[in-house]
């Protein structure tokens, strides 16, 4: 079993930073991905940006060029770096991570979310 913890989320004024961080412990052979997802009040939950382990990224078009996303693989840890906040960045944000357990199995973890909030 795998556990995802996540931390960093709260209340900022737009234009202002978050970072948010989210940490894999349990049984890990090796994670190929990880990476944040969102999800506002009645819409569906969105990628906003991976990493791999070979160190490439994706980052939805809403938040390029104002969040970064890094991993700290000895840690099995992701942050989140998210500069110049928009209202339209609230939501709740869940770590996701694609472990493998084993040299053969791999399987997709979820944490449980934390709230972001951007106020006008």
């Amino acid at each position: 079993q795998v556990q995802l913890v996540e931390s960093g989320g709260g209340l900022v004024q737009a234009g202002g930073s978050l970072r948010l961080s989210c940490a894999a412990s349990g049984i890990i052979f090796n994670i190929k991905s990880m990476g944040w997802f969102r999800q506002a009040p009645g819409k569906q939950r969105d990628l906003v940006a991976v990493i791999r382990s070979g160190g490439s990224t994706n980052y939805a078009d809403s938040v390029k060029g104002r969040f970064t996303i890094s991993r700290d693989n000895a840690k099995n840890t992701v942050y989140l770096q998210m500069n110049s906040l928009k209202p339209e960045d609230t939501a709740v944000y869940y770590c996701n991570a694609e472990v493998m357990t084993s040299r053969v199995v791999a399987t997709d973890y979820w944490g449980q979310g934390t709230q972001v909030t951007v106020s006008s």
